[in-house]
């Protein structure tokens, strides 16, 4: 479903000139691509929140910039680190008669029988990119999990049939693994002193900073 997001040229300005225009409630954005030169534009920042909420950042958005349409998705959004808020957005103009790049995050189904037996379920790779005309672009991969036992893993290669669109991650990459209960972990190496240092599932020290 295409999106309607009205968006306005404006003067590329100064940083006192961005900041006026977020304090007045719109966000500063550029759109360039498919017949379209780069373009600075501003838009309503209550209007792009409820429409990536209502519809997700991997829908098609027809933008109107100045009364003229255009097909287009978004690129890269930029968030203020303590606050979360949309600070700059960017617009990818595109042929809706072409397909095109993009990463979709994957997620998962279903109950492993590895979870079941005591295991930790972990997804190293959250997202796969794939090429999709812009009309079938899914907002999710969704992928079963039941049949994952401890110390098996699922890979793009398991799933790649399962779809119409090309995923064009190598077949190996790996979407999901089962690790055994952390007890079964415990290396020779990672005892001090006679006491088993606890490795958790993720395969971190529970001490190392987190990134």
């Amino acid at each position: 479903m295409n999106t309607v997001l009205t968006v306005n040229k404006r003067d590329k300005g100064r940083n006192s000139s961005l900041t006026q225009l977020r304090q007045n409630g719109a966000i500063p954005g550029v759109v360039y691509g498919y017949q379209m030169e780069s373009t600075a534009v501003s838009l309503d920042a209550r209007q792009f929140a409820k429409m990536l909420a209502q519809f997700g950042n991997k829908n098609v958005f027809q933008l109107d910039v100045d009364g003229k349409r255009v097909n287009a998705v978004l690129t890269e959004v930029q968030r203020c680190a303590l606050k979360g808020n949309v600070k700059h957005v960017d617009f990818k103009s595109i042929n809706m008669s072409e397909e095109l790049e993009v990463d979709i995050p994957v997620t998962v189904k279903g109950h492993a029988i590895g979870v079941a037996d005591g295991g930790f379920l972990l997804q190293p790779n959250r997202e796969v990119r794939i090429k999709v005309s812009p009309s079938e672009i899914p907002e999710t991969i969704e992928v079963d999990v039941t049949d994952v036992a401890i110390g098996t893993s699922l890979y793009v290669g398991d799933i790649r049939e399962k779809f119409s669109f090309e995923i064009l991650q190598e077949d190996d990459y790996t979407l999901v693994t089962i690790t055994p209960p952390a007890a079964e972990n415990v290396q020779e190496d990672d005892i001090v002193d006679g006491t088993p240092e606890v490795i958790e599932a993720t395969g971190k020290n529970p001490s190392a900073s987190e990134e």
